[in-house]
């Protein structure tokens, strides 16, 4: 019984690996940069990820790009005087020091507008987005495109 359980472990290790994808550059760290899945009529695509600021000095992310759309931006949402949620691009975002920088839907994102490549925007393919850092420089991660949000993530799902 303890070998065929072993067995099992192993050969689902590599599944966790292969969602499971975080980068260093200086004192951060970026943790599982994902986007949806592209549905075939909508023309922008949103990415999400996590920087955690270990260091004790402050960071700000300054700009993205990615080879697969010519205007990549960064951007949040607001709530309006009205009560309403608006999303809004924003020049840059800071990352305080010991601190986490959240990127997740409703929140913080990067706003991928009309990508020219959407084949990369399918479930289980992933696409190059390089965050340019103030203090920690350029740092090129691969985002995750999955069916749906991270389980931690799930309840704040929204479309563009």
């Amino acid at each position: 019984m303890l070998k065929h359980a072993l067995v099992v472990a192993a050969l689902l290790l590599p599944a966790a690996f292969a969602t499971a994808h975080e980068y260093t550059a200086g004192d951060l760290h970026i943790a599982h940069p994902w986007s949806l899945a592209l549905p075939p009529n909508a023309p922008n695509v949103a990415a999400y990820f996590i920087v955690h600021n270990n260091g004790a000095v402050d960071d700000r992310l300054l700009s993205v790009d990615t080879p697969i759309s010519a205007n990549a931006q960064l951007h949040e949402h607001v709530q309006t005087a009205a009560g309403a949620m608006q999303m809004q691009q924003v020049d840059s975002v800071p990352v305080p020091a010991g601190k986490d920088l959240v990127f997740a839907p409703s929140a913080y994102h990067v706003m991928i507008l009309q990508p020219t490549d959407r084949s990369l925007l399918t479930d289980g393919k992933r696409f190059p987005l390089t965050l340019h850092f103030q203090r920690a420089g350029d740092v090129t991660v691969q985002v995750a495109v999955q069916q749906q949000a991270p389980a931690e993530q799930q309840g704040h799902s929204h479309a563009h």
